[in-house]
């Protein structure tokens, strides 16, 4: 949803109510990650997407039925062999889409939800997608030290334990940014999603852009800072030489800093997390050393370096001696990017990507063409975790 929250604030702040579908489990090689959302106001008016295209008419016209009854409701969509014409995804997979209507003012949760995504406050927004009738499209939102909204508009005799649960288990999605669902017992205890009188949640974890940090400010360093952006990074460029790092130079950064890279690394690491990406362009190893020193001991995503492969021999020798393990220097990625061949500095910045990209997903970085499982791999390892089947397409 956070990709068409600035139009679901203007909608809300308009007073106009509108239906909001979002894919909320996916299986097989489906088109779109569970969050994916697509908005219809009372007009028509449409937002976003759920299918990239399959399925999106069906969706439509859901959403449409969800403004009129004012009842939420969870669609599945699949393939069959049998009826080659019903609506479905011509890919193989299958998309669970629950499909909820928003009245301005009517839903102190979904008000409060819309809020805090618009403004880029973290929050974890906590629907109801299976369960008791009543408690169908019940929202929470959970931000890091409170929550709005209620599991029932009675009051929470019912279901004050199971909704201290689910805030709980919202705020520890919140605090590690994922997004997923979450099985509980009436009376909030953990469970399996196949037992009886459970109810399930979708939790939907928005937190800030994943941070990408470039050193050096080359010429590759501008086409790293444009793919990164396109990735969804927010994107920073830092070099200790001012006539080089300018925002003329990179108008495409979210930021420019002037300063010696370790340096600036130092005063950045309570906004990095997991999904941070630092990659290192200078190849200059006074440089380098200082700044690879600190961050191959930092526990971000991924660590990448550009220089030759004589480069990379004699920077791994000066890191030994800076006192990093072998475990240690293990994480740095270089030469930086994937092997495609690449000689200009677009060429680079999208080889750099695919590492990023197949590290973050897991990918074989072979071409599709020369294999035949999954398509999706962090999608087929959780189905693998869960227990649920998964299909190949």
């Amino acid at each position: 949803m956070q990709d068409i929250a600035e139009q679901l604030q203007a909608w809300h702040a308009a007073g106009r109510s509108f239906a909001v579908a979002t894919v909320v489990g996916v299986s097989g090689s489906a088109p779109r990650d569970p969050g994916a959302a697509l908005a219809v106001d009372a007009v028509g008016e449409a937002v976003g997407s759920v299918s990239g295209g399959c399925v999106e008419g069906a969706v439509y016209e859901l959403c449409r039925e969800a403004i009129e009854s004012g009842q939420p409701v969870l669609e599945r969509f699949g393939y069959s062999d049998e009826d080659a014409f019903a609506v479905g995804l011509t890919c193989g997979g299958i998309l669970d889409v629950f499909v909820q209507p928003v009245v301005p003012g009517a839903d102190a949760g979904l008000d409060a939800g819309i809020s805090y995504i618009a403004s880029g406050t973290p929050v974890a927004l906590a629907r109801v997608v299976e369960g008791p009738d009543a408690l169908l499209g019940a929202t929470v939102a959970v931000t890091a030290d409170t929550h709005h909204g209620a599991l029932s508009p009675t009051g929470p005799s019912m279901t004050g334990a199971l909704e201290r649960s689910l805030v709980a288990e919202a705020r520890a999605m919140l605090d590690a940014g994922r997004t997923g669902k979450v099985t509980l017992a009436l009376d909030g205890r953990p469970c399996d999603p196949t037992a009886a009188a459970t109810v399930t949640f979708f939790v939907e974890s928005y937190v800030p852009k994943p941070r990408m940090l470039v050193f050096g400010a080359i010429d590759f360093a501008a086409a790293v800072v444009r793919i990164g952006k396109f990735l969804g990074y927010h994107v920073t460029v830092c070099d200790a030489r001012p006539v080089f790092a300018t925002a003329r130079r990179f108008p495409d950064a979210d930021e420019v800093v002037v300063d010696w890279p370790h340096r600036y690394l130092d005063t950045q690491l309570a906004k990095l997390d997991g999904r941070s990406v630092l990659c290192v362009l200078t190849h200059d190893a006074k440089f380098d050393i200082p700044l690879l020193e600190r961050a191959l001991r930092l526990p971000v995503g991924f660590v990448g370096a550009m220089g030759s492969r004589r480069t990379h021999l004699d920077r791994n020798a000066k890191l030994r001696e800076a006192g990093l393990t072998e475990a240690e220097i293990a994480r740095l990625r270089s030469p930086i990017g994937l092997d495609l061949g690449a000689r200009t500095p677009e060429e680079t910045a999208v080889a750099v990507a695919a590492e990023i990209v197949a590290g973050r997903r897991g990918g074989g970085c072979l071409p599709l063409s020369a294999g035949t499982g999954p398509i999706h791999h962090d999608l087929a390892r959780a189905a693998k975790r869960s227990g649920a089947g998964f299909r190949v397409a």
